[in-house]
């Protein structure tokens, strides 16, 4: 078993650095023919005419990802640490499992309940077209909900019982026990699942393609349409060719790294809190 546990993670490892070598295989030649500072920061996007600049797409995902967690982390946070300790049992087995049913709903099926509902919703409230940044941003959080609960959850069930009930003894109420001690203790883990939800938001594809307006331009207001790099990846793969074919790749390559840089980001906070 030994052998099994093993190879199982050298399969992980093994998948991980063939995506990698893939990567940059593809995606670095490209830097060889079009100026890689002129790619980051270029603000028009125009393949046919030779023009490859990736800023509005990456502002986009920027925009969106950020949105997305000052909308759903705080709910989700707060959702696992009533779930944990203050939800009655009886509601516990009703909540658990719908939660457990958003993380399983497919992307497109929340991409139609976006263009239904949401669409509407932000166009008759707020104005424009409805297609807009602002809507992308609600859709995303509500999608990373699922994944930020169940982590966060875990998280704050994990930390020693002894912690509470020492604060109570203390003479503490049971919510400052909780926000005061149980909470602190499980920070680490916390945090965790809100880079588990920077990481679902990033990479989301579909939903976002259908509600954000996919409009290679520069944000020009949470209102407008948007691009994100993974929308712009999915739209445009079918039919690139030649160079424009390298510099979705490469576009690919932007993305991994900024999802990366976020994951090592993660690492060194916690390092620092454990220290």
């Amino acid at each position: 078993m030994r052998c099994v546990f093993c190879a199982a993670a050298c399969a992980c490892i093994l998948a991980v650095l063939l995506i990698c070598f893939f990567l940059f295989a593809k995606g670095l030649p490209f830097f060889g023919k079009v100026n890689l500072w002129g790619f980051l920061t270029g603000e028009k996007w125009k393949p046919t005419n030779g023009v490859f600049g990736i800023l509005p797409m990456i502002l986009g995902s920027v925009y969106v990802t950020g949105g997305a967690l000052l909308l759903g982390a705080p709910l989700a946070i707060l959702t696992a640490i009533y779930l944990v300790r203050f939800c009655p049992h009886r509601l516990y087995r009703i909540l658990k499992p719908a939660v457990a049913l958003l993380a399983g709903i497919p992307s497109v099926v929340y991409g139609l309940f976006g263009l239904t509902a949401i669409v509407p919703f932000v166009k008759g409230t707020f104005g424009g077209n409805g297609s807009s940044m602002l809507t992308a941003c609600i859709l995303l959080a509500m999608m990373i909900l699922p994944t930020i609960i169940q982590v966060a959850e875990s998280a704050i069930r994990s930390v020693p019982e002894s912690y509470f009930e020492g604060s109570l003894a203390l003479g503490a109420t049971k919510e400052v026990s909780v926000f005061k001690t149980v909470v602190p203790a499980a920070k680490s883990g916390i945090m965790a699942a809100i880079i588990l939800g920077v990481g679902r938001a990033v990479g989301e594809t579909m939903a976002v393609m259908m509600v954000a307006g996919n409009q290679a331009r520069m944000p020009a207001g949470i209102l407008k349409g948007i691009r994100t790099m993974t929308v712009n990846i999915v739209m445009e793969m079918g039919y690139a060719a030649d160079l424009h074919y390298e510099a979705l790749i490469a576009t690919g390559v932007v993305l991994f790294v900024f999802v990366l840089m976020i994951n090592l980001l993660f690492s060194a906070l916690n390092r620092r809190q454990e220290q």
